[in-house]
């Protein structure tokens, strides 16, 4: 089996074919650095963080380069607001990113070029295509000629022609073509600077992506990725700077994720309706986030809300409570079988049918359906067992979870021990309640003894009680648990 991947570019699903066999060179455009990151920044991240931790499940080696934007239009107007400079401004939140990201769990990339120590390189590309007629510097800024490429706007579907028709030149413009981009902008007064061979300035934003992505990954790489709403100008502007340099190709492929919306409207912070990655974790377990994110397949729009992250947080409960009472299983060696065939070879599948899903462009979200579905089965078969199960059913349930744990972990799921995460979820949900864990496990003592003295009505008192306190019973074979049921 191949990986397959829906390319941009190519506006069809193509098997991945590296250049180097079994190297995948990634690389993947990260923050601008002047504010904290909504979870929009978040969907990039995971979406990516998943996307690699596959492959290297595959048994493909990834070099993965993420970069940070540290100069910037955004960056150099926020320090001036904040009376900073741009420099600290970028590193206080660079550093505010990776503790999102360590509480998130993302994994890190193998290299984080930041474009401020990359000029040179960025200098020498401008150069170059200044050399080759692509670029021509006016009054110290650099611009890159959009018609000089003859397929700009192969990326995005869009054509040159009708791009310009919709353009508009300003009073005193300098450009040659309204479409053409800068790639060297000259520095205002008070705004930080580096010299160049077209005088003081500073780079533009298209550009750093270019120099760094041949600097470390090369003239061509396998894949580029981002969100959608950089297929146009960002990367349609790196491939026509790359390309205008070397000649060559760029990116064999490019994935692009697809927008987290709130009410079905793109969350941005230009439209002030979004969440901060450090808001939703402050009320969410980082897991509940990825979830909730992974529910969905990478392309397609992401609504948030509560009530889907709280839908995640039961369906991320359910799965951790499989794996718990699995766990807690034990058996007799030389007991007889109770699972029957068709069982053993349907939950035996998983696998098999999770890397078919998964191996689909990615898809999560059938991935964890096949997942949801195993759990289903692998519940219904523990409560079928007899009360002293054979070791050989307890051996292949606990073989059969320790998969299902490996699987996840790809998405970033069930990476914490299973009773304790429980634990933590009762604990965190009853601090807001009238009733203690300690109270609840009293009451369902005194409830089990009601019981075996036939005093239905009391134990039916108790179960109403608890009720009234949203905690709901589940009696079974193996006796009595409980959790918290929200009102309304």
């Amino acid at each position: 089996m191949t990986i397959s991947i829906y390319d941009t570019l190519a506006g069809k699903k193509v098997p991945l074919e590296t250049i180097e066999p079994g190297l995948v060179k990634l690389y993947v455009c990260g923050i601008t650095a002047y504010d904290f990151c909504h979870i929009g920044h978040a969907r990039s991240a995971l979406v990516f963080d998943m996307i690699v931790r596959y492959m290297r499940y595959r048994g493909y080696k990834v070099k993965f380069v993420r970069n940070f934007t540290d100069i910037d239009d955004k960056i150099i107007k926020r320090a001036a607001e904040q009376e900073t400079t741009c420099e600290e401004l970028s590193e206080r939140f660079i550093a505010k990113f990776r503790e999102d990201m360590a509480q998130l769990k993302v994994d890190d990339p193998d290299i984080e070029p930041k474009a401020t120590e990359h000029v040179p390189e960025i200098i020498e590309m401008i150069q170059e295509l200044i050399d080759k007629g692509m670029a021509y510097p006016a009054d110290g800024d650099v611009y890159y000629r959009v018609d000089r490429l003859k397929d700009y706007g192969k990326l995005s579907g869009r054509q040159l022609d009708e791009m310009q028709a919709g353009a508009r030149i300003s009073v005193n413009e300098i450009k040659e073509n309204p479409m053409d981009f800068a790639l060297w902008k000259s520095s205002k007064p008070g705004e930080p600077t580096w010299d160049s061979p077209w005088g003081p300035g500073r780079p533009g934003w298209h550009i750093e992506c270019s120099a760094m992505s041949r600097k470390y990954l090369g003239d061509t790489f396998d894949i580029h990725g981002g969100g959608k709403d950089l297929i146009f100008p960002h990367h349609e502007n790196e491939i026509a700077q790359s390309e205008g340099a070397t000649g060559a190709p760029f990116a064999r492929n490019w994935i692009h994720h697809g927008f987290v919306t709130i009410k079905d409207e793109k969350m941005s912070k230009s439209l002030h309706n979004f969440l901060t990655i450090r808001e939703v974790l402050a009320d969410h377990h980082p897991e509940v986030l990825r979830l909730f994110m992974f529910s969905t397949h990478y392309r397609t729009p992401l609504d948030y809300s509560e009530q889907a992250l709280h839908d995640s947080a039961l369906g991320l409960e359910r799965l951790y409570s499989c794996v718990a009472a699995i766990g807690e299983l034990s058996g007799s060696v030389g007991g007889t079988s109770a699972i029957s065939a068709e069982d053993r070879e349907k939950i035996s599948g998983l696998v098999k049918r999770f890397v078919q899903a998964m191996d689909n462009d990615f898809n999560t979200a059938h991935g964890l359906g096949m997942v949801f579905e195993t759990v289903k089965d692998l519940n219904r078969i523990r409560q079928q067992l007899p009360s002293d199960p054979a070791a050989e059913d307890v051996e292949f349930l606990q073989a059969l979870s320790c998969k299902i744990r490996e699987l996840c972990r790809i998405m970033g799921l069930l990476t914490e021990p299973a009773a304790e995460y429980l634990k933590n979820r009762q604990q965190g949900e009853l601090a807001g309640l009238a009733i203690s864990s300690e109270e609840i496990e009293k009451l369902i003592a005194e409830r089990k003894q009601a019981r075996l003295e036939k005093n239905w009505g009391r134990a039916d008192q108790i179960r109403d009680l608890l009720l009234e306190k949203e905690i709901e019973l589940k009696d079974s074979a193996e006796g009595t648990t409980w959790k918290i049921t929200k009102k309304g």
